[in-house]
């Protein structure tokens, strides 16, 4: 058995801000592979799924030109870890919210935080915190 996270249909397209349609879609179209897990349900592979969220994700050329509303907590999934030796840049992307977070990287091992992994991205005040779930 493979420690690669998976994910069912519809966490994917949580993670990435599309409906399931658009998932499955994707799925018949060979542009995301697919696995069934030990209940027969279609899952998808999180290196993978982080990969395609990084393809697809088109990033505002100005942001200032944008409405936006501030939600606090976003679900989303790890598509790139940058090790330092004190400090790691986490990229997460949460719909169409690409999102870097600095992160202790004792904090990284104890997470074991590595592409493909679901995580909340919490804004606090000044910082984005994480929760792998």
């Amino acid at each position: 058995m493979t420690d690669t996270p998976m994910y069912r249909v519809s966490e994917a397209a949580r993670f990435l801000g599309v409906s399931t349609d658009t998932v499955r879609r994707w799925i018949a179209a060979k542009t995301l592979t697919h696995h069934s897990d030990s209940s027969g349900r279609t899952v998808v592979d999180g290196v993978e799924l982080a990969r395609h969220a990084r393809k697809i994700t088109v990033l505002p050329e100005d942001p200032r030109h944008m409405s936006t509303s501030v939600a606090n907590r976003f679900y989303g999934i790890v598509t790139d870890v940058r090790r330092g030796d004190v400090m790691s840049m986490v990229e997460i992307q949460a719909g169409p919210h690409r999102i870097f977070s600095l992160v202790g990287t004792d904090e990284i091992d104890r997470m074991q935080l590595t592409p493909g992994n679901a995580v909340i991205a919490s804004a606090l005040s000044q910082a984005i915190a994480l929760e792998r779930i």
